[in-house]
């Protein structure tokens, strides 16, 4: 049973909670096909997305998940509020209560934020939707349901992930949830992009092409290159990247039949993978990009069920 108010991370999340919400965002994906892509599950609910770094797929997911849901939505981004002026951000969030919001989706820089918030307004539920290098929970929900639609479970998968492992709260999140489901996973990346003590929750590899020869993947995931995290100094160049990492058609052919190619995007073509990679019969990309309407709409529908029986208390 679901129990929670909040989503902050994978981390704190136990196996059966993370079928709960994969199993109930499988249930809405019918929705998203269906010539009236609504129902009114979230009539009444109010939902603040806050968002304080920029986003396309993930705003703009929890956006429609919101109107599939028919949920009453507010967008603000930190450029547009009053965070500008000086506003803090707990003073933001206690405006949002205020104004009886239910929900607040929030992307923050800093690691913590999401939880910050929901100690601050324990009647709201908050969703993390991205905090500096800690968690990206909705992003390693829809990677764990696309692998489990492509091959039907989640249990034993070898999950190669490469690339930026140090800035990605993406493989973090990853990391956690498969885990828990017991799933083989390994990173792969420059010693200067490998968070220290990472050889404590997975196997780690520096040669691309070692990894996919020893741990033949099911599902080689390749990270952003995260220059805005980045200081000056971490590798050569881009060139360089790609030459030692980069996902092309020779490093995929590599791959068994059945491996897919994952990535939680935007994708730096002919940085993290080739210019036709991406589009490949093996890319499950797209998948990700839909499901991740299905994953949001089920954490808005569980957390707002919660919120709902405090109400009737």
């Amino acid at each position: 049973m679901w129990s929670k108010k909040d989503l902050i991370g994978l981390k704190g999340l136990t196996k059966d909670e993370i079928n709960i919400i994969l199993d109930t965002a499988q249930s809405f994906t019918s929705i998203l096909t269906r010539e009236i892509k609504k129902v009114p599950t979230l009539r009444g609910i109010t939902v603040a997305n806050l968002f304080f770094e920029p986003s396309t797929r993930t705003r703009s997911s929890f956006e429609l998940a919101e109107k599939r849901l028919s949920a009453d939505t507010l967008g603000i981004s930190a450029a547009a509020s009053s965070v500008v002026k000086g506003e803090t951000l707990l003073d933001t969030v206690k405006n949002l209560k205020a104004l009886l919001c239910d929900i607040i989706v929030l992307r923050h820089a800093f690691a913590g934020a999401p939880e910050l918030i929901a100690k601050a307004v324990p009647d709201v539920g908050v969703i993390n939707a991205g905090d500096g290098m800690h968690e990206h929970p909705t992003q390693a929900l829809l990677d764990m349901l696309t692998m489990r639609q492509m091959f039907g479970r989640i249990e034993g998968l070898k999950v190669l992930i490469v690339g930026d492992i140090f800035h990605s709260r993406v493989a973090r999140s990853n990391i956690y949830g498969l885990k828990k489901f017991n799933a083989q996973v390994s990173v792969c990346g420059m010693y200067s992009l490998l968070p220290k003590g990472i050889d404590s929750l997975c196997r780690v590899y520096v040669d691309l092409d070692e990894a996919i020869e020893k741990e033949k993947p099911d599902v080689l995931m390749a990270l952003r290159i995260q220059k805005e995290r980045q200081e000056d100094g971490l590798f050569a160049s881009l060139r360089e990247y790609y030459r030692a990492y980069g996902i092309d058609q020779k490093r995929s052919s590599r791959l068994a039949k059945s491996s897919i190619i994952m990535h939680p995007g935007p994708i730096n073509r002919g940085v993290e993978l080739a210019l036709d990679t991406a589009d490949s019969d093996r890319s499950a990309i797209l998948v990700q990009v839909t499901n991740g309407v299905a994953v949001r709409m089920a954490v808005l529908y569980l957390i707002s069920s919660i919120l709902r029986k405090g109400q009737e208390k």
